[in-house]
C-alpha cells in the first residue's frame, strides 16, 4: 500500500476494506507501529507464545475475542473451553473469519495453521481432540487476540 493509498483506523493502524484488500500489502513496519514486539512475532511471523503466559489462557469474561491486527470477530466466550493446554481453546469460530492452511513447519509432523481471513495474522493451530459438538480444538496466541467484554 502505497502512502497516498494508505488508510489508518482510529487506533492509527492500517484500516479494512470490506474485503480485507488493504491488508495484502500492510509492511512490516506498519504492522510494527501498530502491534507489541510480541504481537508482531505472533501475528506476522507465525510465533507461539509460552503456554500459561498470555493474556487469555485462563480468562472467564464473557465477550467476543477479535483479531488483535484488524478487528475482526474470531471467537465467542461461549465456545471457549478449558483444554488444559495453557493457551485460550475454543471449539468453534464466528462465521468464515477464520481460514486454515496446512503447516509443516515442523518436519515429519503435519498440523493445521489457522488465520485471519481478513488480514492473514497468524492466531494458532486447530485439532481434532475438542469437545462437542464440533470435535475441534482451536488453540490459539493470546496475543493474537483482543477481547471485547460483554455488557
Amino acid at each position: 500500500m502505497g502512502a497516498s493509498q494508505s488508510s489508518r483506523d482510529s487506533s492509527g493502524g492500517p484500516s479494512v476494506s470490506a474485503e480485507g484488500a488493504e491488508f495484502k500489502s500492510v509492511s512490516d513496519t506498519e504492522w510494527k507501529e501498530k502491534l507489541t514486539d510480541e504481537q508482531f512475532y505472533v501475528t506476522r511471523q507465525k510465533g507461539t507464545e509460552r503456554a500459561f503466559s498470555g493474556k487469555y489462557w485462563n480468562t472467564k469474561t464473557a465477550g467476543i475475542y477479535e483479531c488483535i491486527c484488524c478487528g475482526t470477530p474470531l471467537f465467542n466466550s461461549i465456545t471457549k473451553f478449558d483444554s488444559g493446554t495453557g493457551w485460550p481453546s475454543y471449539y468453534e469460530v464466528i462465521g468464515n473469519n477464520v481460514k486454515s492452511e496446512s503447516d509443516w513447519s515442523i518436519p515429519f509432523m503435519p498440523r493445521t495453521e489457522v488465520k485471519c481471513s481478513k488480514c492473514d495474522a497468524h492466531l494458532g493451530h486447530v485439532f481434532d481432540d475438542g469437545p462437542p459438538p464440533t470435535g475441534k480444538r482451536y488453540c490459539i496466541n493470546s496475543a493474537s487476540l483482543n477481547l471485547k467484554p460483554s455488557g
